[in-house]
């Protein structure tokens, strides 16, 4: 009996047994010890269970909380190398635009000085030029009036050259619509064609420009014509405008010859 009591002891500290009615043999009282030893070892069992379990948690937890810590870590070394590596190109980058930049501001000077030598250089020259044509335009005042005057002289031929030409190209207009047209009789080409050569061999501006043989190129070889439904007559022909473009240049042309005739003459 005083086994069980011990052991009760080691569970219950004292005054923790009830003992109701204890009666000498103590017959009562064991049976409630009995009774409270049952939870009470339980409950030891139990904050045994769960402390161990408690700690498990705890240690899977921190387990768990290393390894974030550790993640988390190498993340922000892994940034900070990344960000370390990105500034040291953005550095280097910088310094060659830098270095890029100072060697264009250095050419961009030296080539403003040397600009600024080759304009003075021209300054110069153009000064030398501008006394020259000012000399040469004392000598050549007197030329200036022969010009102006051979000119005027000029003038009558052009506006007969002109007025020439301009009836010319009508006519070769209305020749070439003749030709294309298949109702306008062939005899009135023909005629308009004779009146054309007859004033080529009379005029004596169209001799000046030998129209004679232009116009029997063009009666011979310009048979260009335009559309079937083409009612614009100076969409017709070819050859005939290029005459009559090289006729126009001919007559500008002479009008300088003859200046430059009189002028070498004097």
């Amino acid at each position: 009996m005083a086994r069980y009591i011990s052991m009760n002891n080691l569970n219950d500290p004292p005054n923790w047994n009830i003992r109701p009615n204890s009666r000498a043999d103590g017959g009562d009282g064991n049976r409630w010890n009995y009774a409270l030893l049952v939870p009470m070892l339980g409950l030891a069992a139990f904050r045994w269970i769960w402390s161990r379990e408690s700690q498990k948690e705890i240690e899977k937890e921190r387990e768990a909380y290393l390894q974030r810590t550790a993640a988390f870590q190498q993340d922000l070394e892994a940034r900070y190398h990344a960000v370390i590596s990105e500034h040291r190109r953005a550095v280097a980058q910088l310094s060659l635009e830098l270095e890029k930049e100072q060697k264009r501001t250095t050419s961009y000077r030296e080539a403003l000085i040397s600009q600024g030598r080759k304009l003075v250089e021209e300054r110069k020259l153009l000064e030398q030029e501008r006394a020259q044509i000012m000399q040469e335009k004392s000598q050549l005042k007197p030329l200036r009036n022969v010009y102006l005057n051979c000119l005027e002289e000029e003038q009558d031929w052009q506006r007969k050259a002109q007025l020439m030409l301009k009836e010319v190209g009508e006519a070769l207009v209305e020749r070439q619509n003749i030709y294309c047209s298949p109702v306008l009789p062939r005899s009135a080409r023909l005629q308009l064609e004779k009146n054309l050569l007859m004033r080529a061999s009379m005029d004596s501006v169209a001799t000046d420009l030998e129209m004679a043989a232009g116009l029997t190129d063009i009666f011979k070889h310009d048979k260009h014509c335009g559309d079937v439904w083409n009612t614009n007559k100076r969409q017709n022909g070819r050859l005939m405008w290029l005459y009559l473009k090289y006729w126009g240049l001919v007559v500008e042309l002479r009008k300088f010859k003859r200046v430059e005739q009189v002028i070498l003459e004097k």
